[in-house]
């Protein structure tokens, strides 16, 4: 049977509030006490209940994780798994437990925010994968508990967020294909409930702009960041505007849709077309002819959320972080 306060509090013969108070930190028992209420503590190989500790301190080492049921874990999302990896190295230090929560809209009407959080005693939650319209994202712009969102642009005195410079990466990657000379360049873009969506668009519109190429709506499709969400696009893109000889894309996983439907309708990558991606996931550089894309430091984006979220729970000040990011050039864009 695991030792108990109780059990060190009949060793040292004290009470058990004396105990909890000397174990925790508080001033006000006498140094030669705590020291003796220590030594017990070893003796008898207490280890402390986390949870019933943080019930007292209201510190519970646990934050949690927020995203949407509508983010499928597993191989079909590496950004993802490469997010939650870099979150639980940028905890590892402060030994912060993660919780995972998977929500929908339906469950968002039925549990607050607050309550979510508040009912699994963490001190505070990385929000990923929520869509603008989503009823958690209104709560978050009011709340009080330190919330850190992973492309989501909220700040407030409580919540902070982490982001590529997504209007700037969807520029450089625009710009590129027009350097090689394409003028007819379309975009398959995210869904348009994604804050990402309205950057990635809003750079590849001033790439376009500032080589005076004219912006042409119907040469950009929204869906889902998925492969299926590409293959479609892509196959309706090409098919109603053939003089296309280039595409955009808002995620790596869209572009290797392109890329399948490319093949199914005959032609070739890139001698008949040009494909660039956003990610850089690792099928990027193993499939043929490499994807050219916008590399983005996945783990590095959540490790900074991780990290930045224990310092507004230590009370600073919420920022927005700025993740680096880099056009890697593979061989599936070339020159026309």
């Amino acid at each position: 049977m695991a030792v108990t306060i109780k059990d060190i509090a009949k060793y040292a013969g004290v009470s058990v509030t004396t105990v909890s108070r000397a174990l925790n930190g508080y001033p006000d028992v006498s140094e030669e006490t705590r020291e003796r209420i220590k030594k017990i503590a070893e003796q008898l190989n207490y280890t402390p209940n986390s949870l019933a500790r943080g019930l007292v301190t209201n510190k519970t080492h646990t934050v949690g994780l927020v995203v949407s049921e509508l983010i499928k874990p597993g191989a079909y999302h590496p950004f993802f798994l490469e997010v939650l990896a870099g979150i639980k190295a940028g905890l590892k230090k402060d030994k912060y437990d993660l919780i995972l929560f998977t929500v929908d809209p339906e469950s968002q009407d039925a549990t607050s925010y607050e309550k979510l959080c508040n009912d699994r005693k963490v001190e505070g939650a990385i929000v990923e994968g929520l869509r603008l319209s989503d009823p958690y994202i209104k709560e978050i712009k009011k709340t009080q508990i330190p919330t850190v969102l992973i492309d989501i642009p909220i700040l407030t005195d409580k919540v902070g967020y982490v982001s590529s410079d997504n209007v700037q990466a969807a520029f450089e990657a625009t710009s590129y294909l027009i350097k090689l000379g394409h003028r007819n360049i379309g975009f398959i873009n995210g869904h348009d409930d994604a804050a990402v969506s309205f950057e990635r668009l809003e750079g590849y519109k001033k790439a376009l702009e500032k080589n005076n190429i004219p912006y042409k709506e119907e040469y950009v499709v929204f869906n889902d960041f998925t492969q299926e969400g590409g293959y479609n696009s892509f196959k309706t893109l090409v098919f109603e505007h053939p003089e296309i000889t280039a595409v955009f894309h808002a995620s790596d996983l869209m572009a290797i849709g392109s890329f399948k439907a490319a093949k199914d309708l005959g032609m070739k990558v890139p001698d008949d077309i040009s494909i660039v991606g956003f990610d850089d996931i690792e099928l990027a550089s193993l499939i043929t002819p490499g994807l050219t894309t916008i590399r983005q430091d996945t783990f590095k984006m959540g490790y900074n959320a991780a990290k930045h979220l224990l310092s507004i729970i230590k009370g600073e000040k919420p920022q927005h972080i700025l993740i680096p990011h880099k056009l890697v050039i593979r061989d599936s864009a070339r020159k026309i």
